[in-house]
């Protein structure tokens, strides 16, 4: 004969078991049926600008590490390697780069480069035109959004019609243009009409 007791806590394992299944079954199946966010893909990662300051790091050999800017001619010089190219790549591909070259000199260098001040390249930086007190090129920077870049331009004139901006992006070569509700943003707080910018974006603000 079965003892109660053993009985009753087996009932309990039993229903916790079907809770536990129950719940994260459906936690799991709501997960995946939630439609994806309407986001743009990733920001590709940084290219080194004409004017850009560098940090090289050349790990235990700081003899060797150094800051130094990105020349107009996209070159830099650092100890051991002169007139390097370094506009228009990653910091990653110019450590790689830069490993190469130090190799006759030393015994399997790591190298890691650290952009420390921003220029940029022209095809990186975000534009903002139309109706703003200050149309201009601003320099990309990482976690960038559109409430960063307005305020850099002075926010919206009077005359400008805020939630009809478009936001043009560059997307696997075609340009892709998005309404963005910059009254929304700016005049209501609504961070909902907030959004993250990506090298190259264009910011347009119609009267």
């Amino acid at each position: 004969m079965e003892h109660p007791k053993s009985s009753a806590a087996l009932f309990w394992q039993r229903s916790l078991y079907v809770f536990v299944v129950v719940f994260f079954g459906v936690s799991a199946s709501s997960i995946n049926a939630a439609p994806a966010p309407s986001s743009a893909p990733l920001a590709s990662d940084y290219l080194i600008g004409l004017e850009d300051t560098l940090q090289i790091f050349v790990w235990k050999n700081p003899d060797l590490s150094t800051t130094v800017p990105v020349r107009p001619d996209g070159r830099i010089s650092i100890p051991l390697v002169e007139d390097i190219e370094s506009a228009g790549k990653t910091p990653t591909q110019l450590a790689r780069d830069i490993e190469t070259r130090l190799r006759p000199f030393v015994q399997d260098p790591t190298v890691t480069v650290i952009v420390r001040s921003f220029a940029g390249l022209d095809t990186q930086k975000i534009r903002i035109v139309g109706q703003v007190p200050q149309p201009k090129a601003l320099p990309y920077r990482a976690n960038m959004s559109v409430l960063d870049a307005l305020i850099e331009v002075g926010g919206l004139t009077t005359s400008a019609a805020g939630n009809r901006a478009r936001l043009v992006r560059s997307i696997n070569g075609q340009q892709v243009s998005t309404t963005i509700r910059l009254d929304d943003l700016l005049k209501n707080g609504d961070l909902s009409a907030n959004m993250p910018l990506e090298p190259g974006d264009i910011i347009i603000i119609p009267r």
